[in-house]
């Protein structure tokens, strides 16, 4: 590994910016706390700070933990607040609350805010480091203001003006606009004063939608009466699109992040055998469909070799469909209002992939057994699996939205084993048929 050859003693913060987070965090964790403590002490709590920024949350906390409190307490005050919190969060509580106590007041004070709101709010993404300014100052005046406190804020892409007695907000200035303005020009006659904004209750979801539509560098949080409490960046809502898209497209195949990641075997068999068990029910349902259609397997045995390719292909084509509309959800790309538009896209989808594979493995099937008439059997096969696969992909996570269930958890485990069923019996069904009607 690269940070095997790293010597605590010489390294510098450069060639540690330079290592990915993952061997930072293995660089970083594996020195004992002497170590740790020397390297705080020679690089400095701000170049550390920013390092540890760079960890995820749970890896920030471990090595948190090695420190002493007053080091620890000093490289969370170096750290951005949001990020400080994510990482006091994952401490137990009377861990948090010591090193609360070696931090500066108005520092804790701030962090305690923070650790307020429960997790997944837009309150717990976000930072208060930002710049505001009176509506009533000039340009020339705002621009000083921002030059002076510009280092402690998270972004300056964007000034937010508040009242400067109830901090409610009031409007937003970019700087740009500031910058090219003549200084004399009040601000509250630059500023813009439809502001898109999100309460602090608000899910964090929704924020992620906000700054995506709209391709905000920030988007400001408010309470219940308008006053501004902070604001949220674009890498935090980059954090949470990866952990809702991770989070997705693990409860697809029947799991949880959480269990792949910190629990034991014997927690994570315990989470995941319940769906295993569920799918084996409805599974054997498959296999019932298959023995009631017994005869029509004995007549042609060849049809047997084409089932599990017509299951697989149909269920990688019911799994794509139900990750769109998943994902399309959570962005508010797909709604429930708009199901009909979402169906009608995916039956078209499906119908084309459909023509395409149904004529190759129907012209498979004919080499193969040397028969038009089961090449025709199986290419109409596979063309209604797939339409059957593509429809109920898309429906699942809308069903199971509107009546309250998570999408992402029902359409996977739950949407296969019922395509298999499904698609096993109308595969058997039209061979039946088709054979009786070509015999």
């Amino acid at each position: 590994m690269v940070t095997a050859f790293l010597d605590p003693q010489t390294v510098d913060i450069e060639r540690l910016r330079s290592l990915s987070p993952q061997e930072l965090a293995d660089f970083l964790l594996s020195l004992d706390p002497q170590g740790l403590a020397h390297l705080v002490s020679r690089l400095g709590q701000d170049a550390v700070a920013e390092l540890v920024a760079e960890l995820d949350s749970h890896d920030a906390a471990r090595l948190i933990l090695k420190l002493s409190r007053a080091q620890a307490a000093d490289v969370l005050e170096e750290m951005p607040p949001d990020d400080a919190a994510d990482v006091l969060e994952e401490l137990a509580p009377q861990e948090a609350e010591t090193l609360l106590t070696e931090m500066e007041k108005d520092r804790a004070n701030a962090l305690k805010g923070l650790l307020a709101y429960p997790e997944g709010t837009a309150g717990s993404l976000m930072t208060p480091d930002c710049i505001t300014v009176r509506p009533d100052l000039t340009a020339a005046e705002a621009l000083a203001v921002i030059r002076r406190l510009a280092e402690d804020a998270e972004t300056v892409h964007y000034v937010y003006v508040t009242d400067p007695e109830t901090q409610r907000l009031l409007g937003v200035l970019s700087l740009y606009r500031l910058v090219f303005s003549r200084p004399d020009t009040l601000v509250r006659d630059l500023m813009t004063r439809d502001v898109i904004k999100i309460r602090a209750d608000a899910p964090q979801e929704e924020a992620a939608r906000l700054v995506q539509r709209h391709d905000f560098v920030s988007l400001p949080v408010v309470d219940g009466e308008d006053r501004l409490l902070g604001i949220i960046t674009v890498d935090d809502v980059l954090d949470v699109l990866q952990e809702e898209f991770t989070e997705d497209y693990a409860r697809l195949v029947g799991t949880d992040a959480e269990a792949m990641a910190r629990r034991s075997p014997l927690q994570a068999a315990r989470l995941r055998l319940p769906w295993l068990l569920v799918t084996l029910g409805v599974e054997l349902a498959a296999g019932f469909v298959i023995a009631r259609f017994d005869e029509v397997l004995k007549q042609v045995i060849l049809l047997a070799s084409f089932m599990p390719i017509i299951s697989a292909i149909s269920g990688n084509v019911g799994l794509q469909a139900a990750a769109i509309v998943v994902r399309g959800l959570d962005t508010g790309h797909v709604t429930l209002r708009g199901w009909w538009a979402a169906v009608r896209k995916e039956l078209a989808t499906a119908s084309l992939m459909a023509l395409v594979i149904g004529s190759i493995l129907g012209s498979i099937g004919v080499a193969w057994s040397g028969k038009a008439s089961f090449g025709l059997v199986i290419g109409a096969a596979q063309v209604t699996a797939m339409l059957t696969a593509g429809l109920m992909g898309t429906l699942f996570p809308l069903v199971s939205k509107r009546l309250g269930f998570d999408p992402a958890t029902t359409a996977g485990p739950f949407e296969t084993a019922f395509q298999d069923v499904v698609g096993f019996a109308v595969f058997l069904w039209l061979a039946s048929r088709l054979l009786h009607f070509l015999q």
